[in-house]
C-alpha cells in the first residue's frame, strides 16, 4: 500500500475494539516518530507510551472520557521539553559529534549561535517551539501507523496539565502536547467507520505562483 492508499484507509477512529496491536507494529510507528526530522536536529521531543490499564483509567477522565484511551492498545503521549538550555543544546552535540566522529570545534560556532537564539527567550516562546517539533513526529507516527493499517487518533482534547502531573512530566522537564491512541476500529460501534473522506479540493487547498 502506498502512502497515498494509506492516508485514503485511515480516518479519526472514534470507537477501538480493544485489540491489542502487535509490539513489532508499534515499534516501528515509534521509529518512524524518532527518525522524524526537527530544528536544528535537537529533537526535543519524548514519546511516553502507556499500555497500563490502570494508568489508562487514571488519565480518561482528564481526556474527556473519550473511549479510545481505554480501548486503544497503546497510547501514545507526544510531549516536548518546557525549554531549550544550555545543558539539553550540549548534550545533543555532544552526542552527535561523538556518533560521527568529529570535533566539538567542528559544530562551536553552529551551537554558539543556537544558544545565542534561544536562551534568551522566555521558556513559554520555547517550549511552543518544541511543540512543533512534536508534531512533525506526530504526523510521522500518524503516517506509519497507516501504512501498517494501525488505527491511530489524534487528539489534542484533554487537560495537559494534569496529564503531565500523572505522568510527572514536570519533573522530566517535559510538557504533554498531544496524543495518539493506537488500536483497531470497532467496526460495528464506530459511527464515523465507512463515511467518505471529505478534504478540500486540490484546487483550492493550493496556492501556486
Amino acid at each position: 500500500m502506498s502512502l497515498i492508499e494509506a492516508l485514503n484507509w485511515r480516518y479519526a477512529t472514534k470507537k477501538m475494539n480493544g485489540q491489542p496491536v502487535p509490539e513489532e507494529k508499534v515499534d516501528q510507528i515509534l521509529e518512524a516518530a524518532r527518525l522524524a526530522p526537527t530544528s536544528s536536529g535537537l529533537q526535543p521531543v519524548k514519546v511516553i507510551v502507556v499500555t497500563d490499564p490502570a494508568l489508562k483509567q487514571e488519565l480518561f477522565p482528564h481526556a474527556f472520557n473519550q473511549s479510545q484511551i481505554l480501548d486503544s492498545s497503546h497510547l501514545l503521549v507526544f510531549a516536548a521539553w518546557d525549554n531549550y538550555t544550555e545543558e539539553r543544546i550540549d548534550e545533543v552535540f555532544s552526542r552527535t559529534n561523538g556518533e560521527r566522529n568529529i570535533p566539538s570545534a567542528a559544530t562551536a560556532d553552529y551551537v554558539a549561535n543556537l544558544k545565542n537564539n534561544f536562551l534568551p527567550r522566555e521558556p513559554q516562546v520555547n517550549f511552543e517551539h518544541a511543540a512543533r517539533q512534536a508534531y512533525i513526529a506526530f504526523g510521522a507516527a500518524i503516517a506509519q501507523a497507516a501504512l501498517l493499517k494501525v488505527d491511530a487518533t489524534p487528539m489534542e482534547g484533554f487537560n495537559n496539565e494534569k496529564f503531565d502531573e500523572i505522568l510527572k512530566l514536570k519533573e522530566q522537564g517535559l510538557k504533554s502536547v498531544t496524543l495518539l491512541p493506537l488500536g483497531y476500529r470497532d467496526e460495528a460501534n464506530d459511527w464515523l467507520v465507512g463515511l467518505k473522506k471529505v478534504r478540500q479540493p486540490k484546487e483550492s487547498f493550493l496556492i501556486k505562483y
